[in-house]
């Protein structure tokens, strides 16, 4: 039950990823494994021997279920991420409105004892705005990977590295940094070719990849103390993240390769809506049956 639980955790994330608007650092705190996923890559690349292979064997039943997601996403979702995409905010959005009481509940006690901590809270709602709001204002700039030179592949993997530090944390969308990059579409269209074995543009996609691990060793100490050593103050800043989110959802739609208007009353869906609660329940009931068969 738990290695299905982890890789559905992993095919979850990579659903969130590939979405401007959602991070899977969000869907790994609400679903209650994010301190999990922060430990293991930390251990990963500085624990010891133990530690180093009890982080591979649960970090590679995660990435299974990742990559299986991220496929499906590719080849598949994507098309139905443009064409249905309201029906796509409106789930996401029933995933954070049920999650954020969850979250809470689970950290009462350490968000009790330090309730001067909660500006946070604020300051996380105010970076995701900010980041949504001059997206949806100022657009992305617009980059051709098609003939790459020495200045795109440094981009590239600069661009990479901050956008991984983005999906790590829940509330900012590395998919809607990498829109602000003007690299979203290039990297996924270069993706999608190389699974249909087209590899023109495999180089540049390595370089992406470099990017994203530099990033990973990059952000996943400071987090991984900020959880240890602040606590209150990070559950504080991820829960006015999520928050946050909740904005970029709804400005989701303006971020696409045709933009669309913004998530309305009228293109709302409250089917979807309560689809997205009823998964947060779902999950919650196996990772609750889960906890008790060990």
């Amino acid at each position: 039950m738990k290695r299905i639980l982890t890789l559905i955790h992993g095919f979850c994330m990579a659903l969130a990823d590939s979405v401007p608007g959602v991070s899977g650092g969000t869907i790994a705190f609400l679903l209650g494994f994010y301190d999990q996923f922060v430990g293991s890559l930390d251990d990963l690349i500085s624990g010891t021997k133990e530690k180093r292979i009890a982080a591979l064997k649960y970090l590679a039943k995660l990435g299974i279920g990742w990559i299986i997601g991220f496929v499906l996403a590719v080849l598949i979702l994507s098309a139905v991420f443009q064409s249905h995409i309201y029906l796509i905010s409106s789930l996401f959005m029933g995933f954070i409105l049920f999650a954020i009481p969850v979250v809470i509940m689970e950290e009462k006690t350490c968000l009790k004892e330090h309730i001067s901590r909660i500006f946070f809270v604020l300051i996380g709602i105010v970076l995701v705005s900010v980041i949504t709001y001059l997206t949806s204002v100022g657009g992305s700039i617009d980059i051709d990977l098609g003939h790459p030179n020495v200045g795109t592949y440094i981009y590239v993997f600069v661009c990479g590295a901050i956008a991984i530090c983005a999906m790590v944390l829940p509330g900012i969308s590395g998919s809607t940094m990498l829109l602000i990059f003007g690299i979203y579409l290039p990297i996924i269209t270069a993706i999608k070719d190389i699974l249909h074995l087209q590899f023109h543009a495999l180089p540049i996609v390595f370089v992406f990849g470099l990017g994203v691990l530099t990033g990973i060793v990059s952000i996943i100490k400071i987090i991984r103390n900020a959880l240890d050593k602040h606590r209150a103050a990070t559950v504080y800043l991820i829960i006015g993240l999520m928050l946050g989110s909740l904005y970029a959802i709804v400005m989701g739609p303006t971020t696409l390769d045709t933009p669309q208007p913004h998530l309305s009353f009228h293109t709302f869906n409250i089917v979807f809506f309560l689809i997205g609660g009823a998964v947060i329940a779902g999950m919650q009931a196996l990772k609750k049956l889960s906890e008790k068969k060990n």
